[in-house]
């Protein structure tokens, strides 16, 4: 049985999006299958489901979460993620105090649901640039096979 893996992205602009279709490519070229959703066409219990997970923002405001990604944050509290690869990606802006906050605090949420987050999160000035999200999507696979393998 091959991998499966999860991208949920915010995009306001559409850099996190270009940002969360690069790192699936990364991903796919280990052949895992990657399924790739804007965050307002996913359920929370979608999580569930997949090997591995990936959640991706915009930073807005004063380093938060953009309100789009609020309502799906709040209902992940209490969620089972102990078997689950994470990580977590967005695009920012470094002109702003808390640059990729909302980085941070999906990672912190993922770390609290007992998630293994493998990777630190990748912060991308504005646009993101291919080989660097390719890259990022690549290690995430390797670290989900790795575990795959564990089980």
């Amino acid at each position: 049985m091959s991998a499966t893996c999860l991208i949920v992205y915010a995009s306001m602009t559409g850099n996190t999006e270009e940002m969360a279709n690069l790192i699936g490519e990364g991903i796919q070229q280990s052949q895992i299958t990657v399924d790739i959703k804007d965050i307002l066409e996913v359920d929370v219990s979608e999580l569930l489901h997949y090997d591995g997970i990936l959640l991706g923002a915009y930073t807005w405001g004063d380093g938060e979460l953009p309100d789009e990604f609020l309502d799906f944050y709040e209902e992940m509290e209490g969620l089972n993620l102990k078997s689950k690869v994470a990580a977590a990606f967005g695009s920012c802006d470094s002109s702003y105090e808390h640059w990729g906050g909302a980085v941070d605090i999906l990672t912190e949420r993922l770390l609290e649901l007992g998630a293994d987050v493998v990777l630190e999160g990748l912060k991308i000035d504005y646009s993101p640039t291919g080989p660097e999200c390719i890259q990022y999507g690549k290690s995430f696979s390797e670290k989900l096979m790795k575990v795959g393998e564990l089980i």
